[in-house]
């Protein structure tokens, strides 16, 4: 018998099931308070029992039917994906429009950070100078310039804080006028327009590829502060060897770095944040405790004035009577909607559903399905009115809590938010990822105190001192919320100070040639 206190959480009082909170779960045999047995053991984060249920009897969590019981379970059992039949998705029919559009509470004034205001209004939070390809061939003449940039260039302007490359596997090979090829142009297109980048853009072309400069930035389509983008193309006859090349990129990229040296950081209001909110590596705490006080600090920023995006299409999927209920508009509904539809034809002609989300790593965790970790990722987006929805690539036009669809790959929807205009991103995880982004900083959020404490230099904020009770949702919220005005202010997260990042993705459903 274990000697810890058993500890469960129930989530809504209409649950039939609870989550096993003890480090490394609990032996068979375990009495609880209320005289629960444990007929088998339970691993820390996994569901038990809490009443008999019959073949296809509801379990419930979050208040919600996240499955079917897939023959008799006694009560104090493990509830695991093996005992369980998923529910079949939410039909886009019939759905409440703006029943619970709640408005965000008092105004938050007075709270600021220090960034870097462009041209456009826009706000940055870092000051990076940027290189787009058009093209995926010119990726490795890139990476040898940025080398040498950085070492030899850098080093004479201080304000730059770093260079990056924008580097993809797109721009040739490609059906380029398929539909949804816009996708990937809009999104390498409005990537270079993030907020950290200033309005100074560089970009690097072979010269035979079929997304050429002048599509990529067609005219009017991109502020920049010379006019006109700088475009070097490997091809040109003026290049002649390899050094060649490389000494016009060094030559442009100093231009780059001198207008850049020229940003200075000033007081800006909380209302120019531009949050994406992401999970990675969930597990079933993350809707108990990260994600809650991510959503009340998503609640703050909506109230200061600021925008929130929350994303990952099929991990709100079976929520969406929740966010059609949330929407500001029937307009806003409707586009919710359309693209809940637009991803459930996607996946029916990749020949799967959205059943595939799930990761092992996210069942170890104790998510049996999907329905049981949208139900948790939905909490991220707080609890007020829903106000815009961007499609894949575009740029964020507008303030409040806004629906950006992506897909739920952490690489793709943090590709995708950071060409909305995200200046701060924040990220959950239960199971452990060291995800960052090169170009904007990552607060990583744990949802476990084990994890923070065997991650403690990689994870910023533990949010698992919530379900252990030594802070409340509202705690850990405003803690995460003055952090991410420091971290907009220039304080490094941990993944900026290892300077760990993962691959921009772009979302591409068009054919491959």
């Amino acid at each position: 018998m274990s000697t810890q206190v058993p500890r469960t959480i129930r989530m809504q009082a209409s649950d039939n099931v609870a989550i096993v909170v003890n480090d490394g779960g609990l032996p068979a045999g375990t009495v609880f308070p209320d005289g629960l047995t444990l007929l088998e053991g339970v691993p820390q984060g996994h569901k038990v029992n809490l009443v008999d249920l019959a073949d296809g009897d509801p379990v419930i969590r979050y208040g919600v039917t996240i499955g079917y019981a897939n023959g008799a379970i006694p009560r104090g059992s493990w509830v695991s994906e093996r005992v369980l039949r998923m529910p079949a998705a939410r039909s886009l029919e019939d759905l409440p429009i703006g029943t619970h559009a709640v408005q965000a509470g008092p105004l938050l004034e007075g709270y600021t950070f220090e960034g870097y205001r462009n041209k456009d209004g826009s706000v940055g939070t870092r000051n990076i100078m940027a290189i787009t390809s058009t093209v995926q061939c010119v990726s490795g003449v890139i990476d040898y310039a940025v080398k040498r940039i950085k070492e030899e260039l850098l080093p004479r302007y201080p304000n730059v804080e770093d260079v990056v490359a924008l580097e993809h596997v797109y721009g040739c090979g490609v059906a380029i006028d398929a539909p949804g090829a816009d996708i990937p142009i809009k999104t390498i297109r409005n990537l270079s327009r993030n907020p950290n980048f200033g309005d100074s853009v560089m970009v690097v072309s072979l010269g035979c590829e079929k997304l050429p400069p002048a599509r990529l930035f067609p005219a009017g389509a991109i502020p920049i502060g010379n006019g006109e983008p700088s475009v070097v193309t490997l091809q040109d006859q003026q290049h002649v060897g390899f050094m060649s090349m490389i000494d016009n990129l060094m030559q442009t990229a100093e231009r780059h770095l001198q207008e850049l040296n020229a940003r200075q950081r000033v007081t800006c209001p909380a209302s120019d944040l531009v949050v994406g909110v992401q999970c990675g590596g969930s597990d079933a705490f993350s809707g108990v405790t990260a994600n809650p006080a991510v959503g009340f600090a998503t609640d703050l920023i909506v109230r200061a004035g600021g925008a929130v995006m929350f994303s990952e299409i099929t991990e709100v999927r079976d929520g969406i009577d929740q966010l059609t209920a949330r929407a500001a508009t029937p307009e806003v509904a409707a586009a919710m909607v359309r693209e809940m539809q637009w991803y459930d034809d996607y996946l029916v002609r990749g020949g799967v559903d959205r059943s595939a989300n799930t990761t092992p790593g996210n069942k170890k965790g104790g998510l049996s399905n999907i329905v049981e970790k949208a139900m948790g990722s939905i909490v991220k987006s707080g609890t007020t009115a829903i106000t815009g929805v961007l499609s894949p690539g575009e740029k964020l036009q507008q303030k409040g809590l806004i629906y950006a669809a992506t897909p739920a790959s952490d690489f793709i929807c943090g590709t995708l938010q950071m060409a909305a205009g995200m200046n701060v991103h924040i990220f959950t995880t239960g199971r452990g990822t060291p995800y960052g982004l090169a170009a904007v900083p990552v607060i990583k959020v744990a949802t476990r105190t084990e994890l923070a404490n065997r991650w403690h230099d990689l994870m910023d904020v533990n949010a698992g001192r919530i379900a252990s009770g030594e802070a409340t949702i509202e705690d850990v919220g405003w803690e995460l919320f003055r952090l991410i005005l420091d971290v907009a202010s220039g304080r490094k997260t941990w993944a900026e100070h290892w300077k760990l990042h993962n691959a921009l993705a772009l979302f591409n459903p068009a054919p491959v040639t």
